[in-house]
């Protein structure tokens, strides 16, 4: 599926080219060149332009950022191949956490990379070693043949293969210069990394989600997720104010792709953190809570992309719809935890 091309040459020159060459490259078409050595790579969950993996390629040396599932993992090989970059080249593979969503294909990827190393958030380490509590809990919810379909099953990491990173740690591909933040409130295993080449944060879920369609006049919108089950409203607040301490030029968010900072992102993410908090402490006690809660965050979502500038707000919402059931879920294990202490 050739579509896009990559223009390569320096310090972006695929691993098999001299740095002196000059390249064009047939992309396939789940692949896009961001610039600087990023790739964004669709992995191919749920629907396109949903869920993001990250490639970075610096001196012949490359990194994955986020994975998606067990079944995105031909995409991810498929774009290393498109680039020229041989499979030992890759040095990490680095989840932002360890929903499987993002890190479910980690164990899988690293059977064909035999010198990469995976960075992962203390929290996660022994999820990634042993993936069966991980996923008996999704099944728990979804049921097997739901998690067959979407997701399938993840493969445990040799433990001498992992490294649990710290916060403020950094790690170098290729020589170019990669640091941790840990940043929880979406989750406590959550972790987010600066690459200061280009000032951009790859952010996982700590900087919400924001689909390629929720651009109007008034630019790119975007919105928090509080999917289960370690939602904690101050926590993220801290988080998100932390990495725009950075004055990022971009934020790389797993839902989906490179996004341009702009002033109004901090305010519109921070807000709507408060809202889904001022959402749930009202429906705390509510008969048929989860229903309500699914209701109350329709109508936030209405407001919020008619406030936008938005024209045709159902079709915008029928993106938002499983986010709205996550969402719900999530807003009741925050609460539900909330109410034991």
């Amino acid at each position: 599926m050739a579509g896009r091309t990559s223009a390569a040459c320096g310090r972006c020159t695929p691993a098999s080219l001299p740095e002196s060459a000059f390249l064009t490259l047939a992309l396939p078409d789940f692949v896009d060149a961001l610039g600087d050595g990023c790739y964004a790579i669709d992995t191919g969950f749920e629907r396109p332009l949903f869920d993001a993996a990250y490639l970075i390629v610096e001196r012949g040396r490359a990194a994955f950022i986020d994975t998606g599932t067990s079944h995105s993992v031909p995409r991810l090989l498929a774009a290393l191949n498109a680039l020229e970059v041989p499979r030992e080249h890759v040095e990490w593979v680095v989840p932002t956490h360890v929903h499987l969503d993002h890190a479910g294909g980690v164990g899988l990827l690293m059977q064909s990379l035999p010198n990469a190393r995976v960075a992962v958030h203390p929290r996660g380490e022994r999820h990634l070693a042993d993936p069966s509590a991980l996923y008996a809990g999704a099944t728990a919810v979804y049921g097997e043949a739901e998690m067959a379909r979407s997701y399938g099953a993840p493969i445990g990491v040799e433990r001498t293969r992992i490294i649990a990173t710290h916060d403020g740690m950094t790690l170098t591909v290729g020589g170019r210069a990669l640091e941790f933040a840990h940043t929880p409130g979406h989750a406590l295993h959550h972790h987010c990394i600066w690459d200061a080449r280009t000032r951009t944060w790859f952010t996982g879920d700590t900087f919400g989600l924001s689909y390629p369609q929720f651009v109007s006049g008034a630019g790119r919108w975007l919105t928090p997720t509080a999917a289960p089950v370690q939602f904690e409203p101050q926590s993220l607040k801290a988080s998100v104010a932390r990495l725009l301490e950075r004055n990022p030029l971009a934020l790389c968010v797993t839902h989906f792709g490179r996004v341009p900072h702009a002033p109004h992102m901090g305010p519109l993410l921070l807000s709507q953190i408060d809202e889904l908090a001022d959402i749930g402490q009202r429906l705390r006690s509510a008969d048929e809570r989860h229903r309500k809660l699914r209701d109350a965050l329709r109508a936030m979502y209405e407001q919020r992309l008619v406030q936008h500038g938005f024209g045709d707000v159902p079709a915008q919402l029928k993106l938002l719809e499983m986010d709205v059931e996550l969402n719900a879920q999530g807003l009741a294990c925050w609460l539900d935890r909330e109410s034991r202490y």
